[in-house]
C-alpha cells in the first residue's frame, strides 16, 4: 500500500501517548489530523478528555465497535512492544506507526509477524503534509 493510501480519508486513528498540554508535540500532532478529517481515538491513562473527546486508558479499553485503521504510538521505545502486544490481542490489523525517535526493532518483528504493516521513525503529521502538496 502506497503511502498515499494509507493517509486517505476516512482513517480513524488511535493516539497512544495523546497529551492534552498545547505545547506537547503530540497534541499539535493529533490537532493536526483532526483539523483534516481523520477521526482521533485518544489513548492515555493519565488523562480523561482532550478536543472534547473521551481518552481511553488503553487500547484494549476501546469499545469493540470502534475501528481503528492506525495506531500512532507517541511513548519511549521501551513501551512499545507493550502496545503491539494490546493491538495483537485486540485481533485487528492496523497500521502501527511509531513517530519521529520512536524505534522499536522488537515491536516492528511483532507486529509484522501478526500481519500489521509498520511506519517507524517517522511523523505522520509531516508525512501528510508532504502528500497534500
Amino acid at each position: 500500500m502506497s503511502m498515499k493510501e494509507l493517509l486517505s480519508l476516512p482513517k480513524t486513528i488511535a493516539v497512544v501517548g495523546l497529551s492534552d498540554k498545547p505545547e506537547r508535540y503530540s497534541y499539535q500532532v493529533a490537532n493536526y489530523l483532526q483539523a483534516n478529517g481523520f477521526n482521533i481515538v485518544p489513548v492515555n491513562p493519565m488523562i480523561k478528555e482532550v478536543f472534547g473527546l473521551k481518552v481511553y486508558p488503553s487500547l484494549l479499553s476501546i469499545p469493540k465497535n470502534i475501528t481503528i485503521d492506525i495506531v500512532d504510538i507517541f511513548r519511549k521505545p521501551e513501551f512499545v512492544v507493550d502496545i503491539v502486544t494490546e493491538v495483537v490481542k485486540m485481533g485487528k490489523k492496523p497500521i502501527i506507526w511509531m513517530q519521529e525517535g520512536v524505534i522499536s526493532e522488537d515491536a516492528k518483528k511483532l507486529a509484522e509477524a501478526n500481519g500489521m504493516e509498520v511506519i517507524m521513525d517517522s511523523c505522520i503529521m509531516k508525512m501528510h503534509e508532504r502528500l497534500s502538496d
